[in-house]
């Protein structure tokens, strides 16, 4: 049995027990639920329109092999029907029916709360062809919409939620546990397939009297809610909500730092807004809905960060277990955390405030560079802007940043040298019929380059002028000069946004450049975007234009062949108007660069003249 108690049904040959099939008055299936309780099944709202007034849950995971049909009804005001906010996007769609009779404890399931982001999961439900149930199996894409939803991708395409599927639990694969429901599944105007489950916190905002069912720890640390007096839910730093905003909401930086100072209540009454409006299970439908009195751009994501931790007189090591376990690395216990995230795929976006007030924070340190080396995305906030503070900016920041910058260069090197070359090579054989021009995303790649090549420069320039400067006793941290812009190049290597620039007008130390916050620079992943975005087209012109090239060396071993035949045919006279549309195909293909549907209509030319010209001689 996992953590999460019942039965997670982490074989995907058996039937799970809490499993419901449900059928409408008419004895059609109406679609799935989820065993809770002995006598309660949870499962969507519309399931229960569809099925009208007498529903009849049938349990085909029972021990004994029989699939008892119990009747059902709506348990009191336990619906939430699906409707659409200010955005179009859905909402709700969850109910709970409570049974006519029991069903043995040892079915049912809890929910299990879990941090989402890729993983893998199966549902069981009970579409048409399959109505006595049948496992799907999905990737985790994320979020969707403003009701904390999230966008399963069907590993197959005939694994996308169907008619039937509705109400059906989501398992996670490593773990069992189940995790969510499946809302639905749709496939959109250019063919793609994707099903959509309500996550274990959404469902809990929806049903708050289903927490009890709900198990795992919750997203955001205690210390972090807001405070119950409700005395500071006035406090507002704007520009700093703006900001946390578009982390949570994913604005392509992998890590943020910020600093909120102990004795700044707007800026820590804004933090724990942020925070709060980013969890599905805390946030609130007033908070998120269009008619509300936010300020524009300062509400997050649902779902914006996967866990949010209080560092303040904690050990890295615990901290660690708690991230384990938000992960669902419960496999061998027995390993320290930071040793089963290491080796773990999972990654997460974690919010971590007081990092300089951990109880080793050296060690929470090379806790977070193990999460960012994996792909986790962090938000981290220091109370002060010390020595911690400056080490997590060069480790977490500025190295990685450079790394990341100099690995870019040699992509683009890469793209603007070998890679256009083939292409150039390619172009010299033969006409580029149906190919894509590329001149534009050459010089996009390098001017890109060369602007890369610039702040490495400039870069290397500011490192001797900090090291003279050093020398008059200004302690860098290890950033270059602060990280000052010049004509948008970035110039510590960090990632844009990655540091909180509100921060710069109350953090410095009267020092010039000591305690300064990089200014807006180069954004890498746009030219990352760019790099991907023509190395894929040259790949493809490149394929394109080697099929023409052999199409071309087709034609030439065609003409080769019917030029022998027609020679052997003559027995040594001369035909002068073969030979010349010989001669001109010939000259066609030989040409650089070759024009192969010119070619291609002269060789055809050349071969109907030929079989004619047998075609007669048999005559």
């Amino acid at each position: 049995m996992a953590a999460g108690g019942g039965d997670p049904a982490a074989s995907p040959l058996k039937t799970p027990s809490w499993a419901v099939r449900i059928r409408g008055a008419d004895g059609e299936i109406a679609g799935a639920g989820i065993l809770l309780t002995p006598d309660q099944v949870l499962t969507c709202a519309h399931v229960v329109d569809r099925a009208e007034d007498r529903l009849t849950a049938e349990f085909v995971g029972a021990a004994d092999h029989s699939v008892p049909a119990v009747p059902a009804r709506v348990d009191g005001s336990a619906y939430v029907p699906e409707t659409r906010d200010a955005d179009g996007d859905p909402v709700g769609d969850v109910a709970l029916l409570r049974l006519d009779r029991p069903r043995p404890v040892g079915e049912t399931v809890r929910l299990h709360r879990l941090s989402a982001p890729g993983r893998e999961v199966r549902m069981y439900g009970f579409p048409y062809a399959h109505n006595g149930g049948i496992w799907f199996r999905s990737t985790v894409v994320g979020g969707c919409g403003r009701d904390g939803q999230v966008q399963l991708s069907p590993v197959s395409p005939g694994e996308l939620a169907s008619p039937g599927c509705s109400g059906a639990g989501v398992a996670d694969s490593r773990t069992g546990e189940v995790i969510g429901m499946v809302l639905s599944g749709q496939q959109d105007q250019h063919g793609n397939r994707f099903s959509f489950m309500s996550p274990a916190e959404t469902i809990a905002r929806h049903l708050p009297r289903l927490k009890p069912h709900i198990v795992g720890p919750t997203a955001v640390d205690e210390r972090l809610l807001p405070a119950a007096d409700g005395a500071s839910q006035d406090l507002l730093d704007e520009p700093f909500a703006q900001r946390l905003a578009a982390w949570l909401r994913d604005d392509g930086s992998q890590v943020k730092i910020s600093v909120v100072r102990p004795g700044d209540a707007a800026r820590s009454a804004t933090l724990r807004r942020a925070i709060t409006l980013a969890d599905r299970e805390l946030r609130t439908a007033v908070s998120v809905d269009r008619a509300s009195l936010d300020p524009p751009g300062t509400v997050p994501s649902a779902g914006g960060h996967d866990l949010a931790v209080d560092a303040s007189g904690v050990s890295a090591a615990e901290i660690a277990e708690r991230i384990a376990e938000r992960m669902g690395l419960w496999q061998h216990p027995e390993d320290p955390p930071l040793d089963r995230i290491r080796a773990s795929r999972a990654t997460l976006n974690l919010v971590v405030v007081g990092v300089d007030e951990a109880a080793d924070p050296l060690a929470l340190l090379d806790l977070l560079d193990v999460l960012r080396a994996g792909g986790s995305r962090l938000l981290l906030v220091f109370r002060e802007d010390g020595d911690c503070h400056r080490r997590a900016r060069d480790r977490l920041l500025v190295r990685p940043g450079r790394e990341r910058r100099a690995r870019l260069v040699e992509r683009l090197r890469e793209i603007t040298g070998p890679l256009a070359q083939d292409l150039h090579e390619r172009l010299a054989a033969v006409v580029p019929h149906g190919v894509r021009p590329l001149d534009s995303d050459l010089v996009a790649a390098h001017a890109a380059l060369a602007g890369l090549l610039r702040a490495d420069a400039d870069d290397a320039d500011d490192a001797d002028d900090a090291d003279d400067e050093d020398a008059g006793g200004v302690d860098r941290g290890g950033v270059d000069r602060g990280g000052v812009d010049r004509g948008g190049v970035d110039r510590g290597g960090v990632d844009r946004d990655g540091v909180d620039r509100g921060d710069e007008d109350r953090e410095g130390d009267g020092r010039p450049d000591s305690g300064r916050v990089p200014g807006p620079g180069l954004d890498l992943a746009r030219y990352e975007r760019l790099a991907d975005r023509a190395a894929g087209r040259l790949a493809k012109a490149v394929a394109q234009l080697d099929r023409l090239r052999e199409r071309r060396d087709e034609l030439a071993g065609r003409l080769r062949g019917y030029h022998v035949l027609h020679q052997h045919a003559l027995r040594g006279e001369e035909d002068p108007e073969v030979d010349g549309l010989y001669l001109r195909a010939h000259a066609l293909l030989r040409a650089r660069p070759c024009d192969v549907r010119v070619a291609e209509a002269a060789v055809d030319a050349y071969t109907r003249r030929v079989d004619d010209h047998g075609e007669g001689d048999a005559r």
